[in-house]
């Protein structure tokens, strides 16, 4: 096996390791507003204790059990089928209802059972009146798409990521943190610099990101979309992920300014919330910061740094974690990724499967 190829199937077990691990490391702090940064030093400082004699087994949430549907479905079918993706959820739900699951997208399974999954599209299309979800559902579990559409070109991953979100997320905000989520991953697993190496440039990272998302939300609004209303203003589109992107540029512009943001206070500026919008460009900015030391948790380590900066943000913990800790592990590579965090996951041996098969499945390697 070649560097590049061993390097490349490092990063796809990286993706959804770190993912699993910031799943089930995240969900004991979730809705905690603040959380206590020595119960956070303690708690993690615990998890990372290579002598500990047993392993406490934090299980996952919905996050990754779904996200564990959709590589199911991309890895049996080797292409995207929504039928088959949105009864994979359903089913998934209704066998292990006890994951933590919204009450919103539980109804959304229902109505497709109910339908036989025929209209895999229209549960989600019709909630909220009409407006769809905005929530970050979409964006918590697209690791396998970024995996699967590895290959693809941009535009037809993002046509990918939207289709895929808008099974339980139809509105623009939902699904476009979908595709800002997934364009981060994929950018991390492109990017060929070592944690070792300090070649990772983060104002190229978030460049790429605000040049794509722009594409993204400036394009003509079709009347496939829900709340076009909503995201229009004086007739011209709103950019609410860019903007976003934009200002964790100014953020990391001044060193100084980053040193000095807590996890609560970026919360404050980005979110920490249920919502795409305030859950994802958390995510990101988190792996951005796991990029230099933290000085409330000192550690050599940035998938580690990453995951106590995400956990400190408090609020939607375990999907901003998982979010956060996706992009790390494709950044960074599962090698990275210290031992004791994983025997604390349920299922992470078959995640790291998944990603292998996913990997075997992108043609041209």
């Amino acid at each position: 096996m070649s560097s590049s190829v061993a390097n490349l199937v490092n990063k796809f077990r990286g993706c959804l390791a770190g993912g699993l691990i910031g799943d089930c490391l995240g969900s004991p702090f979730e809705a905690d507003n603040p959380i206590s940064r020595s119960v956070l030093y303690n708690f993690l400082t615990k998890q990372l204790e290579e002598s500990a004699k047993m392993f406490q087994m934090f299980p996952f949430t919905d996050d990754t059990a779904m996200t564990k549907s959709m590589a199911q479905s991309f890895i049996e079918l080797k292409r995207f089928d929504a039928k088959d993706m949105a009864k994979r959820f359903s089913v998934e739900y209704f066998k292990d209802p006890k994951r933590g699951y919204g009450g919103n997208v539980v109804d959304v399974f229902a109505a497709l059972r109910h339908t036989h999954y025929e209209y895999p599209y229209e549960p989600a299309r019709l909630q909220f009146n009409g407006s769809g979800s905005y929530g970050n559902g979409g964006a918590m579990r697209t690791s396998p798409v970024a995996l699967f559409g590895f290959h693809l070109s941009d535009a037809e991953l993002i046509e990918l990521a939207t289709n895929c979100a808008k099974i339980t997320h139809s509105n623009r905000n939902g699904y476009n943190g979908a595709i800002l989520q997934c364009l981060a991953i994929r950018e991390a697993l492109q990017t060929q610099s070592s944690p070792t190496d300090h070649s990772f440039d983060v104002n190229v990272y978030l460049n790429s990101l605000i040049e794509k998302m722009q594409k993204v939300e400036t394009t003509i609004c079709t009347e496939t979309d829900n709340n076009d209303s909503h995201n229009k203003s004086n007739g011209v589109p709103e950019t609410p992920f860019t903007d976003k992107l934009n200002k964790i540029k100014k953020i990391f512009e001044s060193q100084t300014k980053v040193n000095e943001l807590s996890g609560e206070k970026v919360a404050y500026i980005l979110g920490n919330d249920v919502s795409a919008l305030k859950s994802v460009p958390s995510a990101i900015y988190s792996v951005l910061r796991g990029q230099t030391p933290i000085e409330a948790f000192q550690s050599t380590n940035p998938f580690v740094r990453t995951l106590y900066f995400a956990l400190s943000l408090g609020g939607d913990t375990d999907t901003i974690a998982s979010m956060a800790c996706s992009i790390a592990g494709a950044l960074y590579g599962n090698d990275l990724i210290p031992n004791p965090l994983r025997k604390h996951c349920e299922d992470i041996d078959l995640l790291i499967k998944y990603s292998e098969d996913l990997y075997d499945l992108v043609p041209n390697k």
